[in-house]
């Protein structure tokens, strides 16, 4: 941790420090997601940096890789995030089975027990189509104004041409 204090700034040591894995161990599936959400954002800008530096060295030396000395500590970051990321990621995964297992567990035992996982009434679908219960609502956003006339005008399209004949 001594050689990361010289490349990164001190909200980005916390947000390694939140990858140990006495840590992670403490966080259930939604604050996983949430801490995976923010060091993959912080892999990404550090990463889109140091691409973006080197390029611009890539005139002068050739190509990426021999720029590389020169952007020692913007690369590091990047592979220290790349890390991190990779680390709650599995941790992830592992926390995600564990409870893909325990909600397969219980559907499997309320099924053995004869009670229903599904609603308990049926649904009606609440949205378009015709049948008891659906109305025909107009939207009043331009855009939704603009799909209804356009269904108006080709359904009058399609009924004058039958008309026609």
């Amino acid at each position: 941790m001594e050689t990361l204090t010289g490349i990164l700034k001190d909200t980005e040591l916390d947000l390694i420090r939140e990858v140990e894995n006495k840590r992670m161990d403490l966080l259930d599936e939604d604050e996983l997601l949430a801490l995976h959400k923010r060091v993959r954002r912080a892999r990404n800008k550090h990463t889109k940096n140091y691409r973006r530096r080197a390029a611009a060295g890539v005139a002068e030396e050739g190509s990426r890789g021999t720029s590389r000395p020169r952007h020692r500590k913007a690369a590091q970051r990047a592979e220290v995030f790349e890390e991190a990321l990779s680390r709650v990621s599995l941790r992830l995964a592992a926390v995600a089975q564990e409870a893909h297992e325990v909600l397969k567990t219980e559907r499997l035992e309320r099924a053995r027990a004869g009670k229903s996982s599904g609603p308990s009434t049926p649904r009606i679908p609440t949205t378009g189509g015709v049948g008891p219960g659906a109305s025909t609502t107009h939207k009043t956003s331009p855009g939704a104004q603009k799909v209804q006339a356009s269904s108006q005008a080709a359904n009058a399209q399609r009924q004058a041409k039958r008309d026609s004949k």
